[in-house]
């Protein structure tokens, strides 16, 4: 398979990385959004974390966003593939134990990744390309891809760095992508999966980045917490409680209002 990804050409690698990114993000998303919105809530399985409504356009804006990303990292799969042919880059074949690792790496590598670009982004000078993506307060698996393009290049690069320090197997560089998106999808679900662990654990993901939009800041990491313990800037549990209180409290109020005056009319 190595071999082969090597031996396309410069269109067909950009043609197969938009099937590539264009597809798994359907798959996850519409995934998560069926098990989010009607599965697990029939089941009785886990909780909604933000109960306040998606605002108007929202999930329309989302994909519109999201394609331009889609865009982006499939037309970038170029930047993986040209490592390769000018020699800078290999790839390796590896044993099943040895891709284990190298994955273990990879996902580590890319929550460090994920914070510092994201501490950037929250940054003065690039605040303004982050905006985009925290129009979605009360966030939904397609808010995961709907980055400005500048936040996409930033955080689409993940692999090259490891690329050019250690020659990795075209199946670990393949899962990236795939445990990023699953990942990503999970923590903007605005869906506690599992309600009975710490806010800390690594499955908590979800409550974690929920706050994160609910607040603005705080809570940069991806699914881990030990750049957010590093660097302190863990949010509390409770950080966003009264602000949705006040908001879904006020918004019962306006529609109690609307329906009293509809009744008087």
């Amino acid at each position: 398979m190595a071999q082969a990804f090597a031996a396309l050409s410069a269109v067909e690698v950009m043609a197969y990385g938009l099937l590539f990114f264009g597809g798994i993000y359907l798959v996850f998303g519409l995934a998560t959004w069926t098990l989010t919105r009607h599965v697990l809530p029939a089941l009785g399985i886990g909780r909604v974390l933000d109960p306040r409504p998606l605002q108007p356009g929202q999930l329309r804006r989302e994909l519109q966003q999201s394609g331009v990303s889609i865009l982006i990292f499939g037309l970038g799969m170029i930047f993986p593939w040209g490592l390769l042919q000018l020699g800078w880059a290999q790839l390796a074949e590896r044993t099943p134990g040895q891709v284990a690792l190298e994955i273990l790496a990879l996902v580590i590598w890319n929550d460090v990744h994920f914070y510092i670009n994201h501490r950037l982004l929250h940054t003065r000078p690039l605040r303004r390309f982050h905006l985009p993506h925290h129009r979605s307060v009360v966030t939904t698996p397609f808010s995961t891809y709907s980055f400005h393009p500048i936040e996409a290049l930033m955080l689409g690069n993940v692999i090259l760095l490891p690329m050019v320090v250690h020659d990795f197997s075209f199946w670990s560089l393949l899962s990236v992508p795939i445990f990023s998106l699953f990942f990503n999808c999970i923590g903007h679900a605005n869906y506690d999966f599992f309600t009975r662990v710490s806010p800390m654990h690594w499955f908590a993901a979800s409550r974690r980045h929920h706050l994160h939009h609910a607040c603005y800041q705080g809570n940069y990491g991806f699914q881990f917490t030990f750049m957010d313990r590093l660097f302190r800037s863990v949010l509390p549990p409770g950080a966003a409680a009264a602000q949705i209180q006040q908001q879904s409290q006020a918004r019962a109020r306006r529609d109690a209002g609307s329906q009293a005056g509809g009744h008087a009319g």
